[in-house]
């Protein structure tokens, strides 16, 4: 995939958005051991999306910029293997599994019991994703407000 622009098709994460997570990382791990934890996570986070099939890795990073912007207090990490971020308390939020995961036709953006998206007696916790455009992350940037709220 070529790059057209932030809210479109990616290559991968750009050298600025490189050189600022490494950045940040650096920062934690200055904070000390919590810090350190919390920049190994991250690191982990970004090796897994590292490993993951192009088009699956393309979308992980676009979910990955748009939670980060969003929704900066949550902690990225993995759970079970999938880039995931958790609140203040380690709770998973929302979590990202990549379509090669379980050889499903689709990746996934899933919700735990600690987002706040609850809507009456039923509401969708989980959604395909296929593709990033502007509408797919204007609605997850939506879903990822409303989770933190």
């Amino acid at each position: 995939m070529t790059a057209k622009n932030s809210t479109t098709e990616s290559a991968g994460f750009s050298a600025a958005e490189r050189a600022a997570m490494k950045e940040r990382a650096a920062e934690l791990r200055a904070e000390g051991r919590k810090g350190a934890k919390r920049a190994d996570e991250l690191q982990a986070l970004l090796d897994r999306i590292a490993q993951m099939a192009p088009a699956d890795r393309a979308l992980a990073e676009r979910v990955h910029v748009a939670v980060t912007a969003t929704a900066p207090q949550l902690s990225p990490k993995t759970w079970y293997g999938m880039p995931a971020y958790a609140n203040a308390d380690g709770k998973i939020v929302l979590f990202f599994q990549d379509s090669g995961k379980f050889n499903y036709r689709y990746s996934t953006l899933g919700f735990q019991d600690s987002a706040n998206l609850d809507d009456g007696d039923l509401w969708p916790v989980a959604y395909a994703l296929r593709n990033w455009s502007p509408a797919v992350e204007q609605r997850v940037v939506a879903l990822v407000r409303a989770a933190v709220s």
